[in-house]
Order: structure tokens, then sequence, then C-alpha cells
């Protein structure tokens, strides 16, 4: 059995804690991926501890990108997801279409934000691809709080989302 994960840091923690637990996720996931070769195993283990890390993730999962310019839902924690996103809609699809992390303050302020829970009121995605290019999959944290993610978190998320797509690059659809 995996250790026990200690107690998830607060929405408004100061930058300075908030950089500390990132640190200490990152260094997490590097261990408990220390030899894994399943890119799903991985994604379930990423989520995990970023979704018990931070209050203020309400929903974190993995869309894979499957070919054919659409996301499937991947390992996630918390309410159900959507099961299916084209690249043409929503903050998922904008992430996977254009490469970019999506920081979303406010998701009602999103044109055609897909609402797979209606208590979702910011959001970040971030791509996950190989060194080359291909998408491997997007990242999806949303908090039920106003403006959660900042600067800070898409620095965080993306140094992470860029190790994962050069170690699990053969993973990569057509």
């Amino acid at each position: 059995m995996g250790q026990a994960l200690t107690p998830a840091l607060p929405l408004g923690a100061d930058d300075a804690l908030r950089r500390a637990t990132y640190a200490r996720v990152r260094a997490s996931i590097d261990a408990l991926l220390d030899g894994e070769e399943d890119w799903v195993a991985a994604m379930a283990t990423v989520v995990c501890e970023l979704h018990h890390a931070f209050e203020s993730h309400d929903w974190t999962g993995f869309y894979r990108a499957v070919g054919g310019e659409r996301l499937v839902i991947g390992p996630y924690q918390g309410g159900h997801g959507c099961l299916r996103i084209p690249f043409s809609r929503g903050v998922c699809g904008a992430a996977a279409r254009t490469r970019q992390t999506q920081l979303v303050p406010d998701v009602e302020a999103f044109e055609d934000h897909i609402a797979c829970s209606s208590s979702t009121r910011s959001e970040i995605v971030v791509p996950v691809s190989t060194p080359d290019g291909r998408l491997l999959a997007v990242l999806d944290v949303d908090s039920d709080s106003p403006a959660a993610f900042d600067a800070l978190d898409r620095e965080a998320l993306e140094d992470l989302c860029r190790a994962l797509g050069r170690r699990f690059e053969g993973h990569a659809p057509p």
C-alpha cells in the first residue's frame, strides 16, 4: 500500500506555500513513476497526487488524444466528466487544438465552455505533448471557486506536463 497523503493545501494559501506544495507533489510523482512505463498508470498517479494536494482541485483528470481530433476521458478524480470532447469545443478542445495552456478564471466568460459540472467556476487545462509536438493528452483541473488558478499553477503544471510528454512520447496516437 502507498503512504498516506498529506492534508490538502487550502485555497488562498500564499505563493511560498503553494510553490512548496507543488515541489513536494512533483517529487512524489517523480518517485512514484520511477521505472513506470504504463501511460495510464502514470496518468492515474499524477491525478491522484494533484487532486489530493490542493483543496481547490474539485475535478482533476486527463483527456487522452485518441486521433481524429478527439479527446476521450482518461483517469480522473472528482465527479463525472465529459466522456468525449472534440478539439473544436470547449476549454479542453482549445488546449488540444492550440497546444497551449488555457487558464480560465471564469468559465462563464469562456465562449463555448462545456459544462461537464454545473459547479465549476474556473479551470486550467495544460496540453501534454511530445517533444515533436504530438498530443498525448490534456490535463484538466477544475475548481468550484472562481479564479482558483494563476501563473504559478500554470508554471508548475506546464513543467510537469512537459516531463510527461518526454517520458511517454511513445504513447502518442499516430
